[in-house]
């Protein structure tokens, strides 16, 4: 599955960028490939989390399906 984020960019005046996705995650860097690259570790790992917390609450009694956006 492909799933696409849009990431809102904004220059500081002091030449720095920061950026943020739909889904409160925030970074700061200093060039816009820099900044992609933090956005998507940090997209990466958010989500990797809130599986990971999804799967406790759910126990042992439960069952995994796609859904494709």
């Amino acid at each position: 599955m492909n799933n696409s984020y849009t990431a809102i960019i904004k220059k500081w005046n002091n030449g720095g960028l920061a950026g943020s996705l739909k889904c409160r995650i925030n970074c700061q860097e200093r060039t816009q490939k820099k900044l992609l690259e933090s956005l998507r570790s940090a997209l990466q790992e958010a989500l990797e989390l809130n599986r990971q917390e999804a799967l406790i609450e759910a126990g042992n009694d439960y069952k995994e399906e796609k859904i494709a956006l």
